[in-house]
């Protein structure tokens, strides 16, 4: 980890004194009462206190009701004003029509009781939960619950707006707390564009049809951070949910324990998030996630000074990763562009092998296997291709590309992460329809070939196939391999980037 970059120093003087730490608090005690004022209180006064880990003054709330009420605003909001403390407001909207209405009464008549005692310390208002999750086939799979439409949440984000205003609270941003995959969903682009932020919950620690062992956990924040970002441009993306327990359940690679609570604290935490991006860890205490035995005692189970990572937020921050659109290095990469037609030509596409302009990450990768062909592994992170397995990559394009010309390109760096073995090259197909993360080899749709090269090696970069821009339109490419080539890559537009991604000039 880096202690010393001029360049550095200089991004991150931008941006601390704005970016937010706090802890995620629910409404009921460890023993399933109602949390009153002075639990609250406690909490509060015990994150600000915490040893070793200054300036975590801030709350992130799930509901603006009092447990017990119907509609009366949640003691937290006084416990707040108590003890300074800044609030991630949520609005539970999972519940339908009616409950939610409660919710914005409550909001309505904390501003009306509180006045600027209490807007002041509004960092911004959530509406809703992992809504869009709990729909998804993941969600309903394991069983989350009820969730919310795409077009409900705009509802709701439209009635919380139309409240702050009736009510002369202007200023304060309105947005909506869900998973990064259902973020990078494309069905949900119309919530991104009635957001003013988006609020990412990842937990690698769950991700158990991937590798997810601790030694995985910062790459797999990261991927899923990097996919947000890319999925919710411009809007900002801040880390409302993320940690890794100390007890619990193995899942699948991902052990809990305090060693490796402590790793994910360095490496996540640390290492990329606090001093960079507005962060919500979950938890303080309990649920086996908490960095405290209990929310009363500021002696933490491990240490959370950051002192193994330096004094200052190292290069791989995820705000310089998430505010970069420049193109990578390609001196210090040593890329060569080649076309889908031969593999053997520089490009003579106007779109660039190179992430410059405008560009899309991928919001969906699914493997496929012809060896198992009733099987669906669902959504990945990886870019895998062999003789028996290819890869779906969806794509979103945006209205805005309406008139120009799109490019699959394939980036492929020697200094990246990657197993490569065997000689050949790839195949593009567009698929008649994108796929989804219940799609199987048998139930791939129909497509067409559009591109590939016969011959790929690492230090190089691709063009597959220039076409006009799909303007508004989810597309899905399958890249399958030539020859006996085997390729597995970990999809990351970090520098230097390395996988599929479209390009449009």
């Amino acid at each position: 980890m880096l202690k010393n970059a001029i360049t550095l120093v200089t991004l991150a003087s931008s941006v601390t004194a704005q970016a937010i730490k706090g802890f995620n608090y629910g409404s009921t005690n460890p023993d399933g009462s109602f949390s009153q004022e002075s639990d609250y209180f406690n909490r509060f006064s015990t994150a600000q206190k915490l040893a070793g880990a200054p300036g975590f003054n801030s709350a992130r709330l799930y509901t603006m009701i009092q447990g017990g009420t119907t509609d009366t605003p949640t003691q937290a909001i006084a416990a707040a004003i108590n003890t300074s403390t800044t609030l991630l407001l949520g609005l539970w909207s999972s519940a339908g029509q009616a409950e939610f209405t409660n919710e914005v009464t409550a909001l309505t008549s904390a501003i009306s009781q509180y006045k600027s005692q209490f807007t002041n310390l509004i960092v911004g208002i959530s509406v809703g939960s992992e809504d869009l999750y709990r729909i998804s086939p993941t969600g309903i799979e394991n069983k989350s619950g009820a969730g919310a439409e795409p077009t409900d949440m705009i509802n709701y984000i439209q009635q919380v707006r139309t409240a702050l205003s009736n009510a002369g609270v202007t200023g304060i941003p309105v947005g909506h707390v869900d998973t990064w995959t259902a973020w990078v969903n494309g069905s949900n682009d119309a919530v991104i564009a009635n957001c003013d932020f988006l609020g990412m919950d990842a937990y690698p620690y769950y991700q158990n049809t991937v590798a997810n062992s601790i030694q995985n956990g910062e790459s797999l924040f990261s991927s899923a951070y990097q996919a947000t970002v890319a999925a919710a441009k411009p809007k900002p993306v801040w880390v409302t949910e993320t940690g890794w327990p100390v007890s619990g359940a193995t899942w699948n690679e991902a052990v809990p324990n305090i060693q490796n609570a402590q790793t994910y604290w360095d490496q996540v935490g640390c290492g990329l998030l606090f001093g960079q991006v507005n962060t919500w860890w979950y938890q303080l205490a309990g649920d086996g996630f908490g960095v405290c035995a209990t929310d009363t005692t500021t002696s933490p189970l491990y240490d959370l000074s950051c002192a193994s990572v330096g004094d200052v937020v190292p290069a791989s921050s995820l705000t310089s990763r998430a505010t970069s659109s420049a193109p990578p290095n390609t001196a210090s990469t040593s890329l060569t562009t080649m076309t889908s037609s031969s593999g053997n030509e520089p490009s003579s596409s106007n779109c660039p092998a190179a992430l410059q302009g405008n560009w899309q990450f991928p919001h969906l990768i699914v493997p496929v296997n012809s060896e198992a062909p009733t099987v669906a592994f669902g959504m990945s992170y990886n870019g895998t291709v062999s003789p028996a397995i290819s890869t779906v990559f969806d794509f979103d394009i945006p209205d805005s590309y309406a008139g120009l010309t799109c490019s699959l390109i394939f980036l492929f760096p020697t200094t990246s992460s990657y197993t490569f073995s065997g000689q050949g090259g790839l195949t593009v197909t567009r698929l008649s329809s994108p796929a989804t993360e219940s799609t199987t080899y048998d139930t791939l749709p129909s497509g067409t070939t559009v591109g590939g090269v016969s011959l790929i090696s690492p230090g190089n970069s691709y063009v597959f196939t220039n076409q006009p821009c799909a303007a508004g339109q989810s597309i899905g490419y399958e890249v399958s391999a030539m020859g006996n080539v085997y390729l597995d890559y970990f999809q990351n537009y970090d520098q230097p980037p390395i996988g599929i991604y479209v390009v449009a000039c």
